[in-house]
Parts: structure tokens; C-alpha cells; sequence
């Protein structure tokens, strides 16, 4: 924190609505939440819409879902509509799928383009895939460039159709499974070498979505295996189930078997049910 922001601290108690809410804002941004919230709520308290969503996403952020809701709530009743989607976000986190699809619905009926791309992913999540599809389509009809990006996904994955490739391409900044996608269709089309550097692209982002696909295509395509093992590894420390698979397979046949264990244990654990199996061989079961 700068001294500058250490004595607008300490004066606070003079500052008014919104410069009480431009202080908590940046304090959030440094991550000293509890002084953000502080601040957020003081300004909210002197009726300060504003105030108050940034209250609902310092208390989201802690992970205090019941009161995030509260201070959403107090947003949109002051007229706030963003709000809305931020509530239909924590309505997630805490299981409410009709709760959510509400926020969604009632963020789109006031013009937020947010509404209808997270009213498609809560559709999606409820199996109706034909609805998440259409909502997703009226976000990118209102100028949601993460909503168009989605949909060329979600419109891949359905038809592998090459024309999609520039919707893709449009898509990668926005969406990273849009890269992901883009990667599998210059590979269907026979551009292995341009689909490396797109996915590597997106691990040097840190992007999850990239990093199976790149150990996949190194170890099935360019028979690199320390470069899949590289990718494996990457996707592994974020938790995901399939690199773990993937590279306990990779261990498995360099011998290391009690690398390879581990790393089904941990597929089993993020919910791999195939690692089951291979585990249970790997064991001699």
C-alpha cells in the first residue's frame, strides 16, 4: 500500500460517498479486503448503490456467499442492475440453480448483456442445451464478446464445422475454450505446428483449456513425451483429473510406478472414474 493510500485511510472518516468507494476499491484491488469492506460498507450504509455492489464482491471474494447476497440485494433495490448477475454468481456458489436462473433472467430483462451468458451457462448446467445455446447467442447479439465466443464453442463441439474458424480465432482473447477449439480444428485441417503454438500460447497464459490438449498432442502427435509431461504437469497443479491421467499414464510406462500412483490417486480424487481402473491394473489387482 502506498502512504498515499495509508493516509487516505486514516482520514476516512471525512471523505465522502464516493470517495470512500474509490478507496475501498482500491484497497480491494491490493488485496487488503477487510479495510475494502471497511469502507464499502460505511458508504453503503449512506444509501450508495454503487457502494454496495462492491460490498457484495469484497464479501464474494471471502467467500461469505449468505452476505453477498444481502449486499446485491440492497444494490438492485437501489437501482443498481449489474448487481444482478454478480447475485446470480454467488446464487451458484451456493447451490440455488432456480435462484440463479432468476438473477440471469432479471439481469437480462434490464439490459445487462452479463444476464443472458450466465442465464446460458446455468441452462446449460441443467441439461437444457438448446436454451443455453439460444441465450448464449442473444448475449453475443447484444455485444458480449465472450457470449459470441461461446457460442462458437459450444456450436464446434456440436458440428466440427471448419467455418467456425474465425469466430475462434475472434473468440481466444475472450474465451479460453474458444482457444482450445480453435487448436482442435487446425488440427482436424491439418495444421499440427500452428495448433502447438496456439495452445502453447495459452499455457504461457495459464490457461487450463490448453494445457491437456498440448501434453495430448505432444505425446500422440509429436511424440515428445518430457513436453507432454511438461503440459501434464501444468494441468495437474490446477487440479485438473485428466492430466493427472494422462500423466500418470506417462509414468507408468517409464517405470516410474509410484509417480504414476499418485497422480491416479489424484484422477480418482477429481472425479476420473476410467483412473479407477487403470489404477487397479497398475496395482495387478
Amino acid at each position: 500500500m502506498t502512504p498515499d493510500l495509508d493516509e487516505r485511510l486514516r482520514g476516512s472518516g471525512n471523505l465522502g460517498v464516493e470517495a470512500l468507494t474509490d478507496l475501498g476499491c482500491e484497497l480491494a484491488e491490493g488485496g487488503r479486503l477487510v479495510e475494502a469492506e471497511g469502507c464499502f460498507r460505511r458508504a453503503s450504509e449512506n444509501g450508495s448503490a454503487r457502494a454496495s455492489l462492491n460490498l457484495g464482491n469484497c464479501l464474494a471474494e471471502q467467500q461469505r456467499w449468505l452476505e453477498a447476497v444481502t449486499a446485491f440485494e440492497i444494490a438492485i433495490s437501489r437501482g443498481d442492475s449489474e448487481a444482478w448477475v454478480n447475485l446470480g454468481w454467488v446464487l451458484h456458489e451456493l447451490g440455488d440453480l432456480a435462484g440463479e436462473i432468476r438473477a440471469y433472467q432479471s439481469a437480462e430483462a434490464a439490459g445487462e448483456s452479463g444476464g443472458p451468458l450466465g442465464l446460458a451457462f446455468a441452462l446449460r448446467e441443467q441439461g437444457d442445451r438448446d436454451a443455453a445455446l439460444a441465450a448464449a447467442q442473444r448475449s453475443a447479439a447484444a455485444g458480449d464478446e465472450t457470449g459470441a465466443a461461446v457460442v462458437a464453442c459450444w456450436q464446434w463441439c456440436t458440428s466440427f464445422d471448419p467455418s467456425l474458424e474465425p469466430a475462434l480465432r475472434a473468440g481466444a482473447e475472450h474465451f479460453p475454450s474458444a482457444r482450445a477449439d480453435l487448436a482442435d480444428l487446425l488440427i482436424a485441417t491439418g495444421r499440427v505446428e500452428e495448433a502447438r503454438q496456439v495452445l502453447e500460447h495459452g499455457m504461457s497464459l495459464g490457461e487450463l483449456e490448453s494445457m491437456l490438449p498440448l501434453g495430448n498432442l505432444y505425446a500422440d502427435v509429436l511424440d515428445d513425451k518430457d513436453a507432454a509431461q511438461t503440459a501434464y504437469l501444468a494441468g495437474a497443479a490446477l487440479g485438473d483429473a485428466h492430466s493427472h491421467h494422462n500423466l500418470a499414464v506417462l509414468l507408468d510406462e517409464n517405470g516410474d510406478l509410484a509417480g504414476a500412483e499418485r497422480h491416479y490417486r489424484a484422477a480418482i480424487e477429481g472425479g476420473d472414474s476410467l483412473a479407477v481402473g487403470a489404477l487397479r491394473d497398475l496395482l495387478g489387482d
